[in-house]
């Protein structure tokens, strides 16, 4: 039996076989694309169908790649970027392309929701993006009818069928992670039509339907594969990093940083920067995300003189002394969702006659997004939260500094996971379940292969990262 796990993000889709006899990912392929062009600061949108395409061009790829295997794909499942809103018309229609996580426009609607509700509701979830719409597109609100997220709308758009599931509708700002519900008075908060564009909630744990006939065509698979629920990327990605039980703390380097363990029970932060999500398994996924992460990287390579690719930067930034030489990056080029400040503005302070060099500010932006990941995990063990050791993952993994850097700042061992794509994993993972040929938990053995390199705390850094992040908290606090 194989099953297929997709991970359709904002920089790209990601897919991969998995052939569960063998335990072992047997194909992979990914496929790559931007957000529209040409919108105003804070705006960040993508249509849904290029999604679509980018699905039906790795599910494609990977068949080629399976060749006489792939009449044996037997499951789907799929993950998706979080909190991007996908409005739907009457005739299933999509409306206006979708708002994303990343967009930080809608500041001021999630704060007007924040104060009408009593509970913060973060700029990038759901709930803002639907107030923003009613308010500054009315003739488009005025044609809603159904409201999805990115992966229900992907399973729509495979099996027909129009629904969502706990762990990603969680992330909404319009669901009650305690009850496992819809929020009916946060519903009516932002329209009182509002509850009746929401579909019905669909358990973690059974197939939401099959692979249309006509859609199985274009993708070249078999009839009757099976769709699982699927769910959020971080809430799949708990699957395949094998969070699914208390202990493992997992955090993933990608567009943006986030850092997640399973609970048996609600995890809720007062102040609302933790996440008290739901899991896709049944218990609840409470998270960290901070919205600046490779992407600050990539920004000092693109503008460092050759050779400028990530390996040789680092290579270069690994000779600068932990500390950076008193150069502090607060990493905030998209704003910043932990600590609040959707508006904030990247900045980088104590520069002296040669800090500018190429490997210092590589360095400055590595510590800079780490400091600032601590400083919100920090407030996850105020709440509880045990950390014993991380285990690593998404693009950000592969840097060997970062490793070190994050091992030394957070004084705990830090371990890449052998696979990367761990969203993906879990959706193939998950798919497996559904069918009934094994319980996740006879799987964890897949999701948890560590690679061989462990990095552990220096203690003449760790000392240096705390002092560190102390001057990076008081410096955020005075600029903000």
């Amino acid at each position: 039996m194989i099953a297929l796990g997709l991970d359709v993000g904002t920089q790209g889709t990601k897919g991969l076989a998995l052939d569960v006899d063998a335990r072992r990912v047997v194909a992979r392929a990914a496929t790559a694309y931007g957000l529209i062009e040409g919108l105003p600061p804070g705006h960040a949108e993508q249509h849904p169908g290029t999604w679509r395409r980018a699905v039906v061009l790795v599910v494609r790829a990977l068949v080629r790649e399976l060749g006489s295997q792939a009449p044996q794909v037997r499951a789907l499942g799929v993950a998706g970027q979080q909190h991007g809103c996908v409005p739907l018309a009457a005739d299933g229609s999509v409306i206006r392309p979708a708002k994303l996580w990343c967009d930080t426009s809608t500041a001021d609607e999630a704060r007007e929701l924040s104060e009408r509700t009593g509970q913060r509701i973060p700029t990038g979830f759901t709930a803002s993006k639907l107030l923003w719409m009613k308010r500054h597109e009315p003739a488009h609100f005025e044609r809603l009818r159904t409201v999805l997220l990115p992966h229900d709308w992907i399973n729509r758009e495979l099996t027909g069928r129009t629904c969502m599931e706990a762990g990603d509708a969680s992330g909404t700002g319009f669901f009650d992670v305690r009850a496992r519900a819809f929020d009916a008075a946060a519903l009516r908060a932002i329209d009182p039509r509002l509850a009746e564009c929401i579909p019905g909630l669909v358990p973690h744990d059974e197939p939401i339907g099959i692979v249309r006939d006509d859609v199985a065509r274009e993708l070249g698979l078999p009839a009757g594969v099976l769709v699982a629920p699927g769910g959020g990327d971080n809430m799949l990605s708990a699957i395949g990093a094998g969070a699914t039980r208390t202990g493992p703390f997992v955090i993933s380097l990608g567009t943006s940083a986030t850092a997640f363990a399973h609970a048996d029970v609600p995890v809720i932060d007062p102040d609302g920067l933790i996440a008290p999500f739901c899991g896709s398994t049944g218990g609840w996924l409470p998270l960290l995300c901070t919205m600046n992460a490779t992407g600050v990287l990539e920004e000092v390579r693109a503008h460092a003189p050759a050779p400028n690719d990530h390996a040789a930067l680092a290579a270069r930034a690994e000779r600068v002394e932990p500390g950076c030489r008193g150069v502090t990056f607060v990493p905030y080029l998209a704003g910043e969702r932990v600590p609040d400040l959707p508006h904030a503005t990247g900045s980088i302070h104590g520069l002296r006659a040669g800090a500018l060099d190429s490997a210092v500010l590589y360095r400055a932006a590595i510590e800079g997004v780490t400091l600032n990941l601590a400083w919100g995990i920090g407030r996850m063990r105020a709440l509880g939260i045990r950390l014993e050791r991380v285990r690593l993952v998404g693009g950000g993994a592969r840097n060997a500094l970062w490793r070190q850097v994050l091992a030394d700042v957070l004084d705990m061992p830090v371990t890449a996971l052998e696979e990367p794509e761990t969203a993906a994993l879990g959706a193939a993972l998950q798919a497996v379940s559904v069918t009934g040929a094994a319980r996740l938990a006879d799987l964890e053995s897949i999701a948890e292969g560590e690679s061989s390199v462990t990095h552990r705390p220096r203690p003449e850094a760790v000392g240096c990262y705390r002092d560190a992040l102390g001057r990076y908290v008081q410096l955020v606090e005075r600029l903000s």
